[in-house]
């Protein structure tokens, strides 16, 4: 937060203030309106903005922080000049504001604006002009149009409509406008009878947020001004003092320096502490209550457009100052606007995260306040406490024990943690009120005691020491004490008096106890946020890349270069941390973050990195834990009490004393002092410093020359000092755009080159987060090829998505002419769908307004799926799940990006540019021809990958599916008399058994989403005299996303063919879509079930044929690659796992492997044309075990059958017993998943290989006969036993073992 700039020489980094500046009118110019701040002339001329100008600022200029006048203009008067009468409110008013510079670094200013009288006679007559007229205007329109409102017409832009919304309640509609600027309710201006006032301005802008100090010395300067008094000097001297002679306090140090009538403290943190936040976290607490201020910290973090609301300016101020100052030791890096002015709403426009600041207007409702982009949008009105979260965001970890832990902080202080209305910053009165008589008399006792300045203690004194003296009075007031009255007067005469002893002895002003508290307030509640960043991040060295020998080659590399392990960071989370924590690390800040660290190695560490790596350092020496041991428990911040105590001891024991205020060397009769009036003071007292006289100054300075001397040493050892600086730039400027709008040129130009900004940021930002989607995915798709290892979960590749979401909206939301629902993007959208179906209904051809077809590959006897934007619109508009529009526009992202249509369907959408000029603003990016190109581009590189981001998110909508069977005769299905049914399972369940009609190839059905579809169940009820049926495949097809599913079977279904099932369990496989057209040009992606490396091999039926058998080595080697891959199956994380089902029953599965291990040897003499399976030799060893006395081996006495062999027959036995008619394949399929499912595999090859039975069905050199290899094979299937393998019920059902 230190803001501390670099001055060459000068000494104005080192001190408290840099500049002070009175804003106001210029009685030479006059009244001049401000075109900039969207005037309304419907409104009377006193609530009208008029331009403010910088009356005066000293010093004239600071090399380190040039002053920059329109911008201080701006911010000190966001609502331009304030005319008032007697009979309005003249109350004071107090805001602070910031201005951040290109490299991040920041100015305070702190502003109190009060009301003087107007006494130039030219203002006061164009002032009663323009009430004259803006009268007639009123009387001639209410004659015309009585019940018209003055805000009616209809705004050309967005950023119009703001405007007049703001403006809308300070325009009543003119029947009521009417009587009020008539003068018949004495609200009008008339200068023979009202008083006209008009704002004022003092400034005091800083190089660190001291507000409480500032807010001090300014609101004294303001008493001296009102009082009826004049000051015990003239306003010089303070405004000398505290601009020259007070100096900042070093680190770890507070100070005291003198106001007008009262002290005035503040302090610094220590080098390990938290960086300093003077704005109170109490009051925004108090303001939005604990659970809205976390779900606002939580949007931050994940940095959305943060739009902060309300009629007062600091309240603005003080929520953005608080919210930042707890992101420690993140900071913001997008644009920070905590005030935005009048002129400058365009800015709303900004297709970047933001966090700006909008002044309401008093009774503006929110529905009328029509914002440019809401998709992303946290808005926090901050006046009714309650703010309004974008859809679909992560929750903060931990969020109610986190809630808990602050509300005990704020209870503790006395604050309810629920917030609550409580009234605008209370008045500074203008009366000369008791307090300020106290502050007055205890000052002026002080430098009568001085003895510097050479001035008397005056009348106050005098009064005291005659009423002390008086026993009539002593008694009277010991009376007044007892009956509960107070005698004001004297009370605080006696107060004064007593100060300068008693603050020898920790005596105090009730002033510096209210900012003791709230400085402990504030410490303590950043040190419970602080602590959870602490807990989360307390490996995240471990996981930062450092690869670059040298910073020149890291910041010549930086874009290209991976700087942080996400992945292994995010595996290393406890799992409720993961959706917070997979958002958060793609953030600017936590990037900006990273690159601090790498860049420290070569270079001082970055103020906030210190003080973190500092506190991770300490947490490691108090709880020393393995890094892969991470818990979700919540763990209470435990230092708050010590870093209390801190500050607690800085402001109890000052440090340092700055040089008392004391007379100048000034013409005598020049800035005479004048009761309300801000005198004229004396520019060249004023226009520069002492020499050399402060001993603070110079010890600060010597020591920031020393480290200037230091840095730039390091500068010219490493790098040529501008080449540095510009790589240094490009590095941390990465992703960003802007910090703040330029304030001092608002010339069109500047507007579009600030938009054109935005347009270069957007293009750049869609190729990194493209090119991160695409090498994550691929990272993924080289693992199932076999090539290295995984680098994305489900977590972050929803992450990345939803991101890519965002991203959409912010480019659809740029340059809007106007705004049209929550969503922009929805918004076109459902423009472009009216326009086509007008057209649809005029041409009534379908095919012949633009929409395409597409043929699936192998889609053999599927009918051809029309791809058509609308349609796609129209799934979306169907699911009455999603309730908003950018619910919608987010579920079409999603389901174009896994039909690999995004780019094809925006460039349609793109193609009606009449539609796009009407929508948008000619600087909009959606008509930068090139860019767009490029913006397509970028999307059209995704359609070389496979995603399955809306089938995994919208889990419970209803999706129609389309079936169709494929026989390998035409005429087998045509002959087929029984009655065939069909059930399709997939990763989310399965759709029950669905009756086909009667010889019939094809039915649609719906269901509610299956998922990726892993089985189908086909079977029928051998009814009739032809029951038997060949099926060749089942393709099963999505009719919303177009996946298709290709389900081969190349089987009989029928008693007495092949080995008798009536229902097979068919294994799926994705079929990847094919299209001629541009949108999927080289967009083939290998299937997700199968690895296309693997050799397609001899299918199970052929063995007992004459094809070519495996050969030993081939079996073993597919038996240990099945097992593998069901092995890394349970290593990847679980949501990533995919089907199991397909590791164990599909092609190169583990039931395929050992049936091919089985087959190896096999005796298959066809003996009377009966075929003999695997499942025979099964039942024979089960019949061979259960009674050994009928194999031929003559034994008296049977042994108990052993507990493997008792499972084994128990097994075989119950899947014989089965309802189901699955075939003997089916059953030996069954046998071998139930036994890996129960551990039991392995147990049961030795009694198989050990029965006599095997002599007389296997040859002499099967493998099954091998005992070296039957006991590898053992030793392999035993890995299994160390997972939990669970079945889909579609395999076991009618099973009960």
């Amino acid at each position: 937060m230190s803001a501390t700039m670099s001055g060459s020489g000068s000494s104005a980094p080192c001190r408290f203030a840099h500049y002070f500046v009175i804003c106001g009118i210029d009685n030479e110019t006059g009244l001049e309106p401000d075109a900039l701040a969207g005037e309304n002339f419907d409104q009377s001329p006193l609530k009208r903005t008029f331009k403010s100008k910088v009356l005066a600022h000293y010093p004239e200029n600071i090399e380190s922080n040039p002053f920059d006048q329109d911008a201080v203009n701006m911010l000190c008067m966001p609502k331009g000049l304030c005319f008032r009468t007697q009979r309005d409110s003249l109350t004071p008013q107090f805001h602070s504001f910031l201005i951040t510079r290109e490299d991040g670094s920041r100015t305070y200013g702190f502003v109190h604006t009060f009301y003087e009288e107007v006494t130039s006679p030219q203002i006061c007559s164009a002032m009663q002009t323009l009430h004259q007229m803006h009268q007639a205007e009123h009387n001639a329109s209410a004659h015309k149009c009585p019940s018209s409102s003055s805000s009616s017409s209809s705004s050309s832009s967005s950023m119009d409509s703001l405007a007049s919304s703001l403006d809308e309640v300070e325009s009543p509609s003119s029947s009521q406008c009417a009587h009020r600027s008539c003068g018949c309710l004495g609200e009008g201006y008339d200068s023979l009878r009202d008083t006209l006032y008009v704002s004022k301005a003092m400034c005091l802008i800083t190089p660190m947020p001291f507000m409480h100090a500032s807010k001090h010395f300014l609101s004294q300067l303001n008493h001296a001004v009102m009082s009826s008094q004049p000051p015990p000097l003239p306003l010089e001297s303070y405004i000398y003092n505290i601009l020259y002679e007070v100096p900042l306090p070093p680190p770890g140090r507070s100070l005291k320096f003198h106001g007008v009538y009262e002290p005035i403290l503040c302090q610094r943190p220590g080098v390990g502490e938290l960086p300093l936040a003077d704005f109170p976290l109490g009051e925004t607490f108090r303001l939005l209550g604990v659970e809205n201020l976390v779900q606002l910290f939580n949007c931050v973090l994940l940095e959305m457009q943060i739009l902060l609301y309300s009629q007062d300016y600091q309240r603005l101020m003080v929520v953005a100052e608080g919210i930042t100052t707890l992101l420690f030791p993140f900071q913001w890096q997008h644009v920070y606007v905590p005030i935005l002015p009048a002129s400058l709403l365009h800015f709303l426009d900004a297709p970047v995260p933001y966090l700006m600041g909008l002044q309401s207007k008093e009774g503006t409702d929110r529905s009328k306040l029509e914002l440019p982009q809401e998709a992303n949008l946290c808005f926090v009105d901050i006046d009714n406490h309650c703010i309004e979260l974008p859809e679909d965001f992560p929750q903060f970890p931990n969020k109610t024990e986190f809630i808990q832990e602050l509300s005990e902080v704020l209870l503790s202080f006395g604050l309810s943690p629920e917030g609550g209305k409580i009234s605008l910053a209370p008045p500074v009165t203008t009366q000369t009120s008791t307090l300020e008589v106290k502050l007055k008399s205890s000052c002026l006792s002080k430098l009568v005691d001085d003895k510097k300045n050479g001035n008397l203690g005056g009348e106050a004194l005098d009064v005291l020491e005659l009423l002390q003296g008086n026993p009539t009075l002593e008694r009277l007031q010991a009376l007044a004490k007892r009956t509960g009255v107070k005698v004001a007067r004297l009370e605080v005469l006696e107060a004064g008096q007593k100060a300068t002893g008693e603050e020898g002895v920790g005596g105090r002003y009730p002033a510096e106890e209210e900012e003791l508290r709230n400085a402990k307030l504030n410490v303590q509640l950043r040190e419970v946020v602080a602590a959870r960043f602490t807990t989360m991040f307390t490996d995240y060295e471990s996981f930062v890349i450092q690869n670059s020998p040298d910073l020149e080659s890291w910041l010549t590399n930086r874009e290209q270069m991976h700087n942080f392990d996400k992945a292994s960071f995010l595996s290393d989370q406890p799992e409720p941390y993961l959706p917070f924590l997979s958002h958060f690390i793609e953030t600017q800040m936590f990037a900006t973050f990273i690159d601090n660290k790498i860049m420290s190695q070569w270079e001082e560490k970055e103020p906030l990195l210190r003080v973190f790596d500092g506190r991770i350092e300490k947490a490691r020496l108090y709880n020393v834990r393995a890094p892969n041991l991470r818990s979700s428990v919540y763990q209470k911040c435990t230092f708050l009490k010590e870093s209390a105590q801190a500050i607690e001891q800085r402001l109890r024991k000052i440090d340092h004393t700055a040089i008392h205020p004391h007379l100048l060397d000034m013409k005598i009769g020049q800035g005479k002092y004048q009761q309300g009036f801000f005198p004229r003071l004396q520019a060249d007292v004023l226009a520069t410093g002492p020499t050399n006289n402060n001993r603070w100054s110079s010890r600060t300075c010597s020591t920031q020359r020393r480290v200037d001397r230091h840095r730039q040493q390091n500068e010219h050892l490493l790098l040529d000092n501008d080449l540095k600086e510009k790589h240094m730039q490009e590095a941390r400027n990465l992703g960003k755009i802007l910090r703040q709008p330029k304030l001092s040129d608002l010339s069109p130009a500047v507007i579009a080159q600030t938009n054109w900004k935005f347009v270069e940021g957007l293009l750049k930002e869609c190729k990194m987060k493209t090119k991160r989607m695409l090498v994550e995915k691929m990272g993924r798709e080289a693992v199932e090829l076999g090539h290295g290892e995984a680098n994305i979960t489900g977590l972050e590749e929803n992450t990345l998505i939803a991101s890519l979401c965002d991203l959409l909206e912010r480019i659809w939301s740029h340059g809007l002419q106007v705004k049209q629902g929550k969503s922009a993007l929805w918004s076109h959208l459902l423009h472009y769908q009216a326009r086509e179906e007008k057209n649809e209904l005029l041409s009534e051809s379908p095919v012949s307004n633009g929409q395409e077809r597409r043929k699936l590959e192998s889609s053999v006897g599927l009918p051809v799926l029309r791809v058509s934007l609308t349609q796609d619109m129209r799934h979306i508009q169907n699911m009455g799940e999603i309730k908003t529009d950018v619910g919608r526009a987010r579920a079409w992202i999603r389901l174009s990006l896994e039909k690999k249509l995004l780019s094809q369907h925006l460039k349609q959408l793109l193609s009606k540019q009449v539609l796009t000029k009407k929508l948008y603003k000619r600087y909009a990016f959606l008509r930068c021809e090139e860019e767009k190109e490029q913006f397509l581009f970028h999307l059209l590189s995704l359609n070389a990958v496979d995603y399955f981001c809306f089938t995994s998110v919208f889990t419970t909508i209803m999706i129609p599916y389309r079936a169709v069977i494929i026989p390998i005769k035409k005429l087998s299905n045509a002959m087929t008399t029984s009655n065939p049914w069909l059930c399709v399972s997939g990763e989310l369940g399965d759709s029950g058994i669905l009756q086909i009609t009667k010889n019939i190839l094809e039915m649609t059905f719906d269901c509610q989403n299956l998922g990726k579809l892993t089985t189908v169940q086909l079977g029928h009820d051998n009814s009739g005299l032809l029951a038997k049926w060949l099926v060749d495949c089942v393709m099963v097809r999505n009719e919303i996303t177009g996946h298709t599913y290709k389900f081969p079977c190349g089987k009989w279904l029928g008693k007495g063919v092949d080995d008798g099932s009536l229902e097979r369990v068919l294994i799926g496989e994705f079929v990847v879509p094919y299209n001629n057209d541009e949108g999927g040009r080289g967009c083939k992606t290998p299937p997700l079930q199968r690895s296309p490396s693997q050799i397609r091999r001899i299918s199970i039926t052929s063995l007992t044929g004459h094809g070519n058998k495996p050969t030993t080595v081939q079996i073993q080697e597919s038996i240990g690659e099945s097992v593998n891959n069901i092995i890394k199956h349970f290593h990847k994380p679980e949501k990533e796992r995919g089907s199991l089902t397909v590791l164990l029953c599909g092609e190169g599965g583990l039931v395929w492997a050992l049936e091919q291990f089985f087959h190896h040897g096999f005796r298959t003499a066809r003996l009377f044309q009966k075929n003999f399976f695997v499942w025979d030799f099964i039942e024979r060893a089960v019949a061979c075990l259960e009674n050994p006395d009928q194999t031929g081996d003559l034994q008296e006495t049977p042994e108990p059958l052993g507990l493997n062999c008792e499972s084994f027959c128990r097994y075989v036995n119950g899947i014989n017993n089965t309802p189901r008619n699955i075939g003997k394949d089916g059953k030996f399929q069954l046998l071998v998943i139930l036994g890996a499912r129960d551990r039991l595999l392995s147990q049961w090859l030795p009694p198989l290989a050990e029965c006599p039975v095997i002599t007389r069905m296997y040859e002499e050199n099967a493998l099954l006969r091998d005992n070296l290899t039957v006991s590898s094979l053992v030793g392999v299937l035993q890995t299994l036993n160390d997972f939990p393998i669970t079945l889909e019920t579609s395999l076991t059902k009618g099973v009960d073992l």
